[in-house]
Protein backbone atom coordinates (compact mmCIF):
# COMPACT_ATOMS: atom_id res chain seq x y z
CA UNK A 1 0.00 0.00 0.00
CA UNK A 2 1.39 3.38 -1.01
CA UNK A 3 -0.22 6.44 0.83
CA UNK A 4 -0.47 9.87 -0.51
CA UNK A 5 3.20 11.91 -0.97
CA UNK A 6 3.83 15.48 -2.10
CA UNK A 7 7.05 16.59 -3.54
CA UNK A 8 7.40 20.06 -4.06
CA UNK A 9 9.35 21.27 -7.06
CA UNK A 10 11.25 23.94 -8.69
CA UNK A 11 8.46 26.20 -9.20
CA UNK A 12 6.52 27.34 -6.20
CA UNK A 13 2.89 25.82 -5.70
CA UNK A 14 3.53 22.99 -8.77
CA UNK A 15 3.65 19.50 -6.23
CA UNK A 16 4.46 16.07 -7.87
CA UNK A 17 1.83 13.88 -5.74
CA UNK A 18 1.66 10.38 -5.13
CA UNK A 19 -1.62 9.07 -4.52
CA UNK A 20 -2.96 6.64 -2.45
CA UNK A 21 -2.53 3.42 -3.98
CA UNK A 22 -3.83 -0.41 -2.82
CA UNK A 23 -2.88 -3.73 -4.96
CA UNK A 24 -3.56 -6.71 -4.84
CA UNK A 25 -4.43 -9.70 -7.09
CA UNK A 26 -7.72 -8.28 -8.62
CA UNK A 27 -5.94 -5.13 -9.77
CA UNK A 28 -5.36 -1.77 -7.91
CA UNK A 29 -7.19 0.97 -5.95
CA UNK A 30 -6.54 4.25 -6.17
CA UNK A 31 -7.92 7.48 -4.57
CA UNK A 32 -6.18 10.88 -6.37
CA UNK A 33 -7.53 13.07 -4.34
CA UNK A 34 -8.80 13.83 -0.86
CA UNK A 35 -9.66 17.16 0.29
CA UNK A 36 -9.00 16.15 3.72
CA UNK A 37 -5.85 15.18 3.47
CA UNK A 38 -4.52 17.62 1.24
CA UNK A 39 -5.40 20.38 3.92
CA UNK A 40 -3.34 18.36 6.16
CA UNK A 41 -0.28 18.81 4.45
CA UNK A 42 -1.11 22.69 3.58
CA UNK A 43 -2.50 22.56 0.28
CA UNK A 44 -5.74 23.60 -0.56
CA UNK A 45 -7.37 22.52 -3.71
CA UNK A 46 -11.25 23.07 -3.90
CA UNK A 47 -12.50 20.97 -6.20
CA UNK A 48 -15.41 22.66 -8.92
CA UNK A 49 -15.01 20.28 -11.92
CA UNK A 50 -13.36 17.67 -13.43
CA UNK A 51 -12.72 17.07 -16.78
CA UNK A 52 -11.05 14.43 -18.78
CA UNK A 53 -9.08 14.48 -22.29
CA UNK A 54 -9.23 11.29 -25.04
CA UNK A 55 -6.35 11.53 -27.19
CA UNK A 56 -4.35 10.07 -29.45
CA UNK A 57 -0.53 9.43 -30.03
CA UNK A 58 1.70 12.84 -31.30
CA UNK A 59 -1.61 15.08 -29.74
CA UNK A 60 0.08 18.56 -28.28
CA UNK A 61 -2.41 20.43 -25.85
CA UNK A 62 -0.40 23.03 -25.97
CA UNK A 63 0.38 25.58 -22.74
CA UNK A 64 -2.91 26.85 -21.83
CA UNK A 65 -4.87 28.58 -18.95
CA UNK A 66 -7.33 31.28 -18.09
CA UNK A 67 -6.57 34.97 -18.28
CA UNK A 68 -9.14 35.35 -15.69
CA UNK A 69 -10.16 33.52 -12.66
CA UNK A 70 -7.41 31.07 -13.45
CA UNK A 71 -7.78 27.10 -12.69
CA UNK A 72 -5.69 25.44 -10.45
CA UNK A 73 -6.14 21.98 -11.56
CA UNK A 74 -5.13 18.18 -10.41
CA UNK A 75 -3.62 16.42 -13.48
CA UNK A 76 -3.47 13.02 -13.84
CA UNK A 77 -3.06 10.45 -16.62
CA UNK A 78 -5.48 7.94 -15.71
CA UNK A 79 -4.48 5.46 -18.24
CA UNK A 80 -1.47 5.89 -20.84
CA UNK A 81 1.49 7.95 -20.85
CA UNK A 82 1.60 12.08 -21.59
CA UNK A 83 4.84 14.41 -21.13
CA UNK A 84 3.59 16.95 -19.01
CA UNK A 85 4.71 20.59 -19.06
CA UNK A 86 4.10 23.77 -16.70
CA UNK A 87 5.40 27.07 -17.31
CA UNK A 88 5.66 29.79 -14.50
CA UNK A 89 3.60 32.49 -16.00
CA UNK A 90 3.95 34.84 -12.48
CA UNK A 91 5.71 37.68 -13.34
CA UNK A 92 7.05 38.04 -9.78
CA UNK A 93 7.27 34.61 -9.28
CA UNK A 94 11.50 33.32 -8.84
CA UNK A 95 10.73 30.53 -11.49
CA UNK A 96 8.81 33.09 -14.09
CA UNK A 97 9.04 32.11 -17.47
CA UNK A 98 10.73 28.29 -16.29
CA UNK A 99 9.25 24.94 -17.47
CA UNK A 100 9.46 21.82 -15.91
CA UNK A 101 8.55 18.41 -17.55
CA UNK A 102 7.49 15.30 -15.80
CA UNK A 103 6.35 11.51 -17.37
CA UNK A 104 2.58 10.91 -16.40
CA UNK A 105 1.42 7.68 -16.98
CA UNK A 106 -1.49 5.07 -16.03
CA UNK A 107 1.87 2.72 -14.64
CA UNK A 108 3.56 5.61 -12.49
CA UNK A 109 -0.13 7.09 -11.43
CA UNK A 110 1.74 10.03 -10.65
CA UNK A 111 -0.53 13.37 -10.65
CA UNK A 112 0.59 17.19 -10.47
CA UNK A 113 -1.12 19.65 -8.65
CA UNK A 114 -0.48 23.36 -11.36
CA UNK A 115 -1.11 25.98 -9.19
CA UNK A 116 -2.38 29.47 -10.64
CA UNK A 117 -0.44 31.67 -12.57
CA UNK A 118 1.18 28.45 -14.64
CA UNK A 119 0.41 27.48 -18.12
CA UNK A 120 0.02 23.63 -18.97
CA UNK A 121 0.02 21.11 -21.95
CA UNK A 122 1.12 17.54 -22.87
CA UNK A 123 2.72 16.12 -25.64
CA UNK A 124 0.63 12.75 -25.56
CA UNK A 125 3.33 9.90 -26.10
CA UNK A 126 0.45 6.53 -26.10
CA UNK A 127 -3.06 6.53 -26.79
CA UNK A 128 -3.87 8.23 -23.18
CA UNK A 129 -6.62 9.57 -20.99
CA UNK A 130 -5.79 12.59 -18.76
CA UNK A 131 -8.20 13.73 -15.90
CA UNK A 132 -8.32 17.40 -14.85
CA UNK A 133 -9.67 18.34 -11.17
CA UNK A 134 -10.11 21.65 -11.13
CA UNK A 135 -10.62 24.40 -8.20
CA UNK A 136 -12.13 26.66 -10.86
CA UNK A 137 -14.67 26.18 -13.58
CA UNK A 138 -13.97 26.55 -16.85
CA UNK A 139 -14.73 30.02 -18.47
CA UNK A 140 -14.58 30.03 -22.24
CA UNK A 141 -14.33 33.77 -22.71
CA UNK A 142 -10.86 33.38 -20.84
CA UNK A 143 -9.24 30.31 -22.35
CA UNK A 144 -6.14 31.22 -23.69
CA UNK A 145 -2.66 29.64 -24.38
CA UNK A 146 0.58 30.03 -25.46
CA UNK A 147 2.20 28.60 -28.99
CA UNK A 148 3.84 24.55 -27.46
CA UNK A 149 6.65 25.55 -29.60
CA UNK A 150 7.20 29.38 -28.82
CA UNK A 151 11.18 29.93 -28.51
CA UNK A 152 11.27 32.12 -25.94
CA UNK A 153 10.15 29.47 -23.32
CA UNK A 154 11.86 26.63 -25.76
CA UNK A 155 10.01 23.60 -23.84
CA UNK A 156 12.24 20.66 -24.93
CA UNK A 157 9.20 18.29 -26.02
CA UNK A 158 10.72 14.80 -26.78
CA UNK A 159 8.92 15.23 -29.76
CA UNK A 160 11.43 11.98 -31.57
CA UNK A 161 9.50 9.69 -29.28
CA UNK A 162 6.31 10.02 -31.49
CA UNK A 163 8.16 10.17 -34.74
CA UNK A 164 7.99 13.81 -34.93
CA UNK A 165 4.76 13.39 -36.08
CA UNK A 166 2.39 15.94 -34.34
CA UNK A 167 -1.34 16.73 -33.84
CA UNK A 168 -2.43 20.09 -33.35
CA UNK A 169 -6.01 21.61 -33.06
CA UNK A 170 -6.85 24.61 -35.39
CA UNK A 171 -6.90 26.70 -32.05
CA UNK A 172 -3.52 25.27 -30.71
CA UNK A 173 -2.36 26.14 -33.95
CA UNK A 174 -2.86 30.26 -33.70
CA UNK A 175 -2.07 30.64 -30.41
CA UNK A 176 -0.14 33.46 -29.07
CA UNK A 177 3.80 33.74 -28.52
CA UNK A 178 5.61 34.11 -25.35
CA UNK A 179 6.15 37.47 -26.29
CA UNK A 180 2.55 38.39 -27.70
CA UNK A 181 1.32 37.39 -24.36
CA UNK A 182 3.91 39.81 -22.44
CA UNK A 183 2.48 42.40 -24.58
CA UNK A 184 -0.70 42.01 -23.82
CA UNK A 185 -0.78 41.06 -19.68
CA UNK A 186 2.65 41.47 -19.30
CA UNK A 187 2.32 37.91 -16.95
CA UNK A 188 0.13 36.95 -14.33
Amino acid sequence: MQKFSFQETEINGLILVKPFLAEDVRGYFIKDYSQEVFEQNGITHDLKEVFYTNSHKGVIRALHFQREKQQPKLVRCVWGHVYDVVVDLRKNSPTFKKWLGFELSEENKDELLVPAGCAHGYLVLEHSVVSYKCAEKFYGEYDDGIMWNDPDIDVKWPLERVDNQIILSDKDKNLQTFSQFMEKYGGF
